[in-house]
């Protein structure tokens, strides 16, 4: 029996439109992974941002006394969330979320100023390859690393307030020197899409080092000219920005 020529034509177009017709949800899971020298707080103005557009925000304060304990608590903080997660991590931070985003809750990772090392490659390997401007970095007898507070403005946060970047110099976070040297295993970007920023004006890691290492790993780049180490702080909105975009696919 031959169907009606008007009903035939609205049949194929359902069943050519069907895929597309109801498009997977964005996301509404984020995780902020912190760098070195530095915790979660920082992401305050992030979180909010993020929240208010709906998403469920939850922030990995990792205690940095190794590569491996520092994984293990992003981990943890993606097993508390039910469904898709885009993953997000900071300077050091990016080396993290290259391990613990194969995840399989992870669809997507966004660096911010980050590392982004491939297999076989680490944090200190990556500085080597292309130094920074800044000769801040100190080391405690016991084997961890901060960042001199005489240059700890300069060098990390150069556009947030005095105040507030004196205050960041005093509270910052000590990193085991060992975790700069451990070597990723399995680099999540190279089988999830990324999104990367760079910070113009970042003297903690050479802003061409970020160029190459988001062209390298395909990231859709988007870089804030002028801006420091701490790019997620002084421009939220633009972080937030990518998250969204990030949030929204594609995702394999």
């Amino acid at each position: 029996m031959k169907l009606p020529m008007t009903l035939l034509s609205l049949a194929l177009a359902a069943s050519a439109g069907g895929a597309s017709a109801n498009p997977p949800a964005p996301v509404k899971n984020v995780v902020l992974v912190h760098g070195a020298f530095a915790d979660g707080s920082g992401w305050e103005a992030v979180t909010k941002l993020l929240e208010k557009d709906g998403f469920t925000v939850a922030v990995v304060q990792q205690p940095e006394t190794s590569f491996e304990d520092d994984v293990k608590a992003t981990q943890r903080t993606l097993a508390s969330l039910d469904g898709p997660i885009v993953l997000v991590g900071h300077s050091y931070g990016g080396s993290i979320i290259t391990e613990a985003g194969n995840d399989p809750k992870v669809v997507a990772l966004v660096y911010v100023s980050a590392f982004l090392p491939d297999k076989g490659e680490t944090t200190l390997s990556l500085i080597n390859k292309m130094p920074p401007a800044s000769k801040g970095i100190k080391q405690t007898p016991d084997g961890y690393l901060y960042l001199d507070p005489a240059v700890f403005a300069a060098d990390f946060c150069a556009d947030l307030p005095k105040d507030k970047a004196k205050f960041m110099s005093q509270s910052q976070v000590l990193t085991a020197a060992t975790a700069f040297g451990a070597a990723i295993s399995t680099p999540a970007w190279r089988s999830k899409p990324s999104w990367g920023i760079v910070s113009g004006s970042d003297r903690a890691i050479n802003p061409d080092l970020e160029r190459w290492m988001y062209k390298r790993a395909n990231s859709q780049v988007t870089e804030v000219k002028g801006s420091s180490h701490a790019v997620y702080m002084s421009h939220p909105d633009v972080v937030v920005q990518v998250i969204e975009r990030a949030a929204k696919g594609p995702h394999q």
